[in-house]
């Protein structure tokens, strides 16, 4: 009976050290295969690891000179507003402990660009994303998808990102 007590405490201490070690580098990313194209097929997150949902962020004002409902006002074209989106996502997550490499999904709204045909700007949005992610300095990357969609709060934004992070317990 005595020998089963102690298999039963070293088992469970051992559990409970396994636990308390995971991190966001045991999130389990799965690349897409045979590709190179900058984000994972899937991403897994292990027990011991809880996820923070960041609601969507839009470009902040980079130049109160111009008129609030032009795009110029909040970084110009998709890759300026993608590079003002991200660092403000950045800035957020930096503020709760996090990082762009603890992002495990993200959510991409693209509006149709004017000066690009009225379709969305999808490699001016890549020339920003990936800045942030698939780097050397930070080559983790996020399950994602974009969107093409009709219309944002306001009709100066051409990019809403929201994210999913995951953190240690």
């Amino acid at each position: 009976m005595r020998r089963h007590i102690q298999k039963a405490l070293i088992l469970a201490m051992a559990l409970c050290a396994g636990a308390s070690a995971f991190g966001a580098d045991d999130v389990i990313r799965y690349k897409l295969p045979n590709s190179s194209f900058p984000i994972s097929q899937a991403v897994e997150i292990p027990a011991g690891l809880t996820t923070v949902y960041l609601s969507g962020q839009v470009p902040p004002l980079q130049d109160a000179s111009q008129p609030k409902d032009s795009p110029l006002a909040y970084g110009g074209d998709t890759k300026g507003q993608t590079i003002g989106v991200l660092k403000a996502i950045e800035k957020t997550l930096a503020g709760m402990g996090l990082g762009m490499g603890d992002v495990v999904k993200m959510q991409v709204y693209l509006v149709a660009d004017p000066a690009k045909d009225n379709k969305m700007d999808f490699s001016g949005f890549m020339e920003g994303y990936t800045q942030f992610f698939g780097t050397s300095a930070q080559p983790k990357l996020p399950a994602r998808s974009a969107f093409q969609i009709a219309a944002l709060a306001n009709p100066a934004y051409l990019v809403e990102i929201e994210v999913v992070a995951a953190r240690k317990k």
